[in-house]
Order: structure tokens, then sequence, then C-alpha cells
């Protein structure tokens, strides 16, 4: 009997930012398809409630409570994921943070620890789960970036753009330099997701408003359909793809 597609029977993978949202949706999602996922994220109430949803759903699942912003945290948490799981086949790096302020009013403290969480994180985790990987003989490693770091650009988000579209530019050179050893390194670039990030603008009347104008599918996203974009580029099915940037937006960036 064939195997289901995307399937990731035997897989280990380790989600950033799996508290919530997007990130929640990508670990329950990597975890029906049969892997075993580490549950990242700075807060222990919401990944401790991700583990929780997995495990009820007979999956196996482990919580890590790391700064993936703190290269010492990084390396703790991949080792410690390696040594729970036996090893790593599968990176996301979801996490991610988005603090709404104008450029010039915007503090050097936020500008920096956006571009910290946002994009230094992934270079941290992409190395230490990339030197795990090499050893390993492959894998895959998926980035979250956005449309807002390639297309369209949010107000008072220039910090929050800068870092997706480093997310995007560090993917493809890592997918050049990462091939060599068998690991493909794709990114992921919602648009607009019904998620808690996106929260305070979906009250806004005039924002929504806008927003059907510009998405030619007339709704938002779900978290659940970045997931499946996520499970597909993390599982065999996609051997043959690295370096690629997917749109998961209705396609409001369309061009």
């Amino acid at each position: 009997m064939d195997r289901p597609f995307a399937d990731l029977t035997g897989k280990c993978a380790l989600v950033t930012g799996a508290g919530q949202g997007i990130g929640r949706a990508i670990a329950l999602e990597l975890a029906r398809g049969g892997a075993r996922v580490v549950c990242n994220d700075i807060n222990p109430d919401t990944v401790y409630e991700t583990v929780d949803l997995i495990r009820q759903a007979g999956g196996v699942a482990l919580p890590s409570m790391a700064d993936v912003a703190d290269a010492r945290a990084v390396r703790r948490m991949v080792a410690e994921a390696i040594a729970a799981l036996g090893g790593l086949d599968v990176l996301v790096n979801n996490a991610g943070i988005e603090p709404k302020v104008s450029i010039l009013e915007m503090s050097e403290e936020v500008w920096d620890r956006t571009l910290a969480v946002n994009l230094k994180a992934v270079f941290l985790t992409c190395q230490a789960v990339g030197r795990a990987m090499r050893e390993r003989g492959g894998g895959a490693i998926i980035n979250i970036s956005s449309i807002a770091g390639v297309y369209n650009p949010l107000p008072n988000a220039a910090h929050y753009c800068a870092s997706k579209a480093g997310v995007y530019g560090f993917t493809k050179e890592c997918a050049r330099e990462f091939a060599a050893y068998n690991i493909r390194v794709n990114c992921v670039c919602p648009g607009v997701i019904v998620t808690p990030m996106t929260e305070e603008s979906r009250r806004t009347p005039e924002i929504m408003a806008r927003w059907m104008q510009e998405i030619p599918m007339r709704r938002l996203g779900m978290p659940e359909e970045v997931a499946r974009v996520v499970r597909f580029l993390a599982s065999d099915e996609a051997s043959y793809i690295t370096g690629q940037a997917y749109f998961v937006d209705g396609g409001k960036a369309m061009h």
C-alpha cells in the first residue's frame, strides 16, 4: 500500500514559535503527518497547550521554552531536542514578533529585538540544526517569511518588514550552501492569516475593507493553510525543491 501523501512517519521536527497561531498549526500538522515534534515557544503556557493538543491526538510532542534570539539557549535547545528524539530531520523557523510603531518613533531596542527574534534567530537555529543535519546526512528547513518582506510592506512595521525580507534572502543563500549536505531550505510567505498577531487589525472595519479589496480570493487565510504547505516542504514529496519561496496569501502579492 502506498504511503499517505506528505508522510512524515519516522521524522523528527523542531518548530519555533509553536505556542499559537501559525506555529501551533504547523506543529499539529507535522504531528498529524507522523513526525515527532519539539514545540518551542518563550511562553510556557501556550507551548504546553500545543504539546497537549498533539498528545491528545495520539502524537508525540515535547516542549522547549528557549529564547531563540539567544545563541546559548538555541544550542541548548537543539542539543536537548536531538538527545530526546535521536536526531532532527525537519526545522521550521516560525517564531516572530511585530510590535507596531512608526520609523520616526521607533526605539533602537524595539528595532534590535524584532531583528533578533525574526532574523537572527533564523541564522542561529539554521546553523545549529544544519550542523546536526550535515552529520545525519540531510534534512529539510522551512523558514517562515511574509509577503510583507517581499511585496507588501506594512504601515508602522518597517522593522518587521526588514526582518522578513532578511529571512527571504537568507533562505536562498542558506539553500545554496546547504545543498552540498542534502539539506533543503525553503521559505513560506504568508499573507493575512487569522492569528493573534492580526487580531487587532481584523477588528478595524477600514483595514478589513482594504484587505478584501487587495486579496483576489476575498477572504483571509487560516493557519492550517500555511501549515499544509510546510508539511509538504518537510516531506520527501518535495525532495527536489530548495531555495524557493511559497506565497500563501490568496493572491495578495500577485505580480
